[in-house]
C-alpha cells in the first residue's frame, strides 16, 4: 500500500511521525512545509509542499495546485494527515482523485476540534479525534499518539 503522509511543521508534524508504526511494511512517503524535515524521515521519500493559512488566500490556492500535482505524480492508496491546512488541501485533493484520505485532528484540540477538522468531514473518509469526549457526528476516538 502506498500512503502519502501530510503535514504542517511543529506539533502537526511531531504528531505524524508517531503514527508512522502503522503503517510498517507500506510504502510511505512525506510532504510538509519545511524542508529540513526531510531528514527526520530518512529513509522514506519526502516532498516539500508551501505552507498556506485560511488568512491568506493565495497561500491557500498556491498549496492546493502544489498538492494536486503532489497526489497525481505520488499516486497514493491513502492520504493520512494531522493537519493543518496543507493538510487539509491534501483530503480535498484527495477526494477529488477517489483516494482514501485520513484526518486526525490534533491533540491540542482538547475543547473542540478544529475548523480544519471541520471541514475535513465533507471530504474525508475518516475523522479521528484525540479526546474521547469530543467523538460523535462522523468523528471517532481511538486513542491519542502523543504519550
Amino acid at each position: 500500500m502506498k500512503v502519502l503522509a501530510v503535514s504542517s511543521i511543529g506539533g502537526h508534524w511531531v504528531q505524524l511521525l508517531r503514527l508512522i508504526p502503522a503503517y510498517e511494511g507500506d510504502n510511505v512517503e512525506f510532504a510538509s512545509t519545511n524542508k529540513g524535515l526531510a531528514s527526520t524521515v530518512a529513509p522514506h521519500k519526502f516532498h516539500y509542499i508551501p505552507d498556506c493559512s485560511r488568512a491568506n488566500k493565495i497561500s491557500l490556492i498556491k498549496c492546493f495546485l502544489y498538492i494536486v500535482k503532489l497526489i497525481y505524480l505520488v499516486k497514493p492508496d491513502i492520504i493520512i494527515t494531522t493537519g493543518a491546512a496543507p493538510g487539509l488541501m491534501a483530503i480535498i485533493a484527495g477526494r477529488f482523485y477517489g483516494m482514501k484520505t485520513i484526518w486526525v485532528d490534533s491533540i491540542a484540540n482538547s475543547e473542540k476540534i478544529s475548523l480544519s477538522a471541520k471541514i475535513a468531514l465533507k471530504f474525508a473518509d475518516a475523522v479521528y479525534t484525540q479526546w474521547q469526549h469530543l467523538e460523535g457526528n462522523g468523528i471517532t476516538y481511538k486513542g491519542n499518539v502523543l504519550k
